[in-house]
């Protein structure tokens, strides 16, 4: 059984690492891994700059500055439309600020091979049903799985908070 992860870059903000495609693959098989998806699987990656996805965010959630990724889930309830030609569930689409990622690994102070990652998982976790919009449950069920999933690929937390507590 393979997935199809279709990876298209739509924008010439940033530089778009040697590897980061295969890194995306990765991070989506091992959400897929994760949750026991047994059926083969399609989803969409595009990269786009912070200008596209504010028009995004503001078209599809009535917020009109840029985020660090959008999800477009094409199932609901674990019920997913088939491409005919290959049987595999069309998932949905991810859509990354490669612009915000490098922003946000900036910020945070780990690699832009962890904040990719990260936006890969957390947005396939939605493709697959999960919402943490509401906090609570959810949202903490949601952390604990992403964070999982990225100690799985090698890409677990660096960042000590304990420094300024010394």
């Amino acid at each position: 059984m393979s997935n199809k992860v279709y990876i298209t870059n739509q924008q010439n903000i940033v530089k778009v690492p040697s590897g980061i495609r295969i890194l995306i693959r990765r991070a989506c098989n091992a959400a897929l891994e994760m949750e026991n998806f047994d059926k083969p699987a399609e989803i969409s990656v595009t990269f786009v700059d912070n200008e596209e996805i504010a028009k995004l965010n503001a078209q599809y959630r009535n917020k009109p500055q840029p985020t660090d990724v959008l999800s477009f889930p094409l199932g609901a309830d674990g019920v997913y439309d088939q491409n005919n030609e290959t049987g595999a569930c069309m998932l949905g689409d991810i859509v990354i600020s490669l612009e915000k990622a490098y922003e946000q690994a900036d910020i945070y102070g780990h690699s832009l091979q962890r904040e990719v990652a990260f936006l890969t998982v957390h947005s396939m976790l939605h493709l697959l049903g999960y919402d943490h919009e509401n906090g609570g449950i959810e949202a903490v069920r949601m952390r604990e799985k992403e964070e999982a999933t990225l100690i799985q690929l090698g890409l677990q937390r660096t960042v000590s908070y304990t420094d300024s507590e010394i």
